[in-house]
């Protein structure tokens, strides 16, 4: 199983979170990376932590003041991107042509998607992964993959009969390791989680409940 850890633009301290995260994957094998802020890429990676980024822009270098270049990403040392998460939508052109931009510069490509139906159109995109994340459930107390597990079931069942070779994650809600085993158990490669990490207390003891159950 493959943990995200989105940091989103919660007041967290990212290198105490991917200190953690470093520590907990070496000494479990599990796979974890950590999404900060743009502006945090370069010194979380520093870390040895996996950094993706969290968005990158569907364009290339010229005028386009504001923009996350993939280049800029992967030049502060991300490996890899989410892509159309449910709070940076993106229109499903701009969708295949961020997915292109990351490829140009071998970053992961995850795309998110709200439901079993728009994973379907993202995987035809042939990004490296695909997350289902219902909105309603992102934040809650109820993961996703117990509150609704037929969401998770159909977007595997969708992304497979588009391109196996796609991975499936799930995320919304996910916070405990029996939630992690459920995602599994329903046929999710790896999950995506944030306040459950970026929130905690104990940021470590957070990611070692997650990874003891796998």
């Amino acid at each position: 199983m493959f943990i995200l850890i989105n940091l989103k633009a919660y007041p967290c301290d990212p290198l105490e979170i991917a200190n953690a995260a470093r520590d907990v994957a070496n000494d479990s094998g599990v796979r974890i990376a950590v999404s900060p802020q743009a502006a945090d890429i370069a010194r979380v990676s520093d870390t040895g932590v996996e950094t993706w980024a969290q968005h990158v822009s569907a364009n290339n270098y010229g005028s386009y003041t504001g923009s996350t270049l993939a280049e800029a990403v992967a030049n502060a040392g991300a490996t890899g991107t989410l892509i159309n998460h449910s709070e940076r939508r993106l229109t499903l052109a701009d969708i295949d042509t961020a997915v292109n931009a990351a490829s140009r510069v071998d970053l992961d490509t995850c795309v998110c998607a709200n439901n079993p139906a728009q994973i379907g159109a993202v995987t035809a995109l042939s990004p490296d992964s695909v997350a289902v994340e219902p909105p309603a459930l992102i934040g809650g107390d109820a993961s996703v993959a117990t509150a609704d597990p037929d969401i998770v079931s159909n977007a595997v069942e969708s992304t497979n009969s588009i391109d196996k070779t796609v991975d499936v994650y799930c995320g919304a809600g996910i916070s405990a390791g029996d939630d992690v085993i459920a995602a599994r158990d329903l046929g999710a490669s790896g999950i995506l989680l944030a306040s459950g990490v970026a929130k905690a207390d104990n940021p470590r003891k957070a990611l070692e409940d997650l990874v003891v159950p796998i």
